[in-house]
């Protein structure tokens, strides 16, 4: 018997990488998907593939920064699937750069995404949560602990999310809701092929060592296994284990390293 049996689970962002890999994951577990994102064709052709083993899915056009794109969604996964257990904010991108060469226009961006993009999904499916006493998930990252130089947009966001996480982990306790917050190192997805204004660049490549990216379906399994058992954070990759170890005991340390090592952050791919 899967640890899902009989769940539902929404995940946000799941045409590709992380959010994909967690629906096949999930799936594994015995559990239904009701899988939202921008790109419903990558949508079809998952729920194609998990319908073949047997699970009920459910496609869904949908924007995060849209609003009531979040609460139609929802809506639709109630009358298709039933009730909702499991909820997954993950959909989300990174700008890059200094802050000199952003623009408030990227900030508000990039924030609106990554932070009012997970508000509009936990207000829309928040009900659904108290009814199942659930679990909500927040996907945030090494990036909502660790700043480095050219992420202050991106970091700012993941801070935010992990703020959130602990805020609403005592709210929600009395209604026997479980928040998971999830901070990923570096895992293979296409979040280093998209640009400062959320376009896909499909021809770029990835400018992180391979060495140092965790597949993303082993990222999928950890992430799933710290759902089930209701943990409160699951940091994901050595690397990222590492560098929040360093950043919470010897902040000190991780600073002179980064200085050391010269590190200037990542480009957005053109």
């Amino acid at each position: 018997m899967g640890k899902f049996d009989g769940q539902v689970v929404l995940i946000t962002g799941a045409s590709s990488g992380i959010g994909a890999a967690l629906a096949r994951e999930f799936a594994r577990g015995g559990a239904d998907l009701a899988l939202a994102a921008r790109r419903v064709d990558r949508l079809e052709e998952l729920a194609r593939e998990l319908a073949q083993d047997g699970r009920r899915t459910l496609a869904l056009e949908c924007d995060v920064t849209r609003d009531g794109d979040l609460e139609r969604a929802a809506a639709r996964t109630r009358e298709t699937l039933g009730k909702i257990d499991v909820v997954v904010a993950n959909a989300g991108f990174g700008v890059v750069g200094r802050l000199d060469r952003l623009t408030l226009d990227d900030y508000r961006r990039q924030l609106e995404t990554n932070v009012f993009g997970v508000l509009r999904t936990i207000y829309a499916t928040l009900e659904d949560l108290k009814r199942s006493r659930g679990r909500l998930v927040l996907i945030g990252s090494v990036s909502g602990h660790v700043a480095l130089p050219a992420t202050s947009a991106y970091a700012m966001s993941k801070f935010a999310v992990r703020a959130l996480a602990g805020a609403l982990r005592h709210e929600l306790a009395r209604d026997g809701v479980s928040v998971v917050l999830i901070s990923p190192g570096f895992v293979e997805s296409e979040l280093r092929q998209v640009d400062n204004r959320g376009q896909h660049h499909d021809e770029a490549p990835d400018s992180i060592r391979k060495s140092l990216v965790m597949p993303t379906q082993t990222a999928a399994r950890q992430i799933v296994q710290a759902v089930a058992r209701r943990r409160r954070e699951r940091v994901i990759t050595k690397l990222g284990k590492t560098a929040v170890f360093l950043e919470r005991h010897t902040p000190w340390l991780l600073h002179t390293a980064v200085e050391l090592a010269g590190v200037r952050g990542r480009r957005q791919p053109d």
